[in-house]
């Protein structure tokens, strides 16, 4: 099923004009995902902010983002 749809996606991109096959190249760059390594120094915080939490229960954790781009980093 995945050969096939590749397939027919090729043969359409095929297909395009040079104008619209520049726009097409220019979408799929912008759909790239760049991954950089996690620096030492957010790694630090985010501990740092996880065991003040855990020392100051009623403390709001704050860094949900953060935590999403770490795993989504680290997976």
């Amino acid at each position: 099923m995945m050969n096939a749809t590749a397939e027919i996606l090729k043969n359409k991109i095929e297909n395009f004009s040079p104008e619209i096959l520049n726009a097409f190249a220019k979408m799929m760059e912008s759909f790239e995902v760049k991954h950089e390594p996690v620096k030492q120094f957010h790694l630090d915080e985010i501990l740092y902010r996880i065991e003040f939490h855990n020392e100051n229960p009623k403390t709001k954790l704050d860094f949900y983002e953060n935590i999403s781009e770490l795993k989504k980093y680290c997976a």
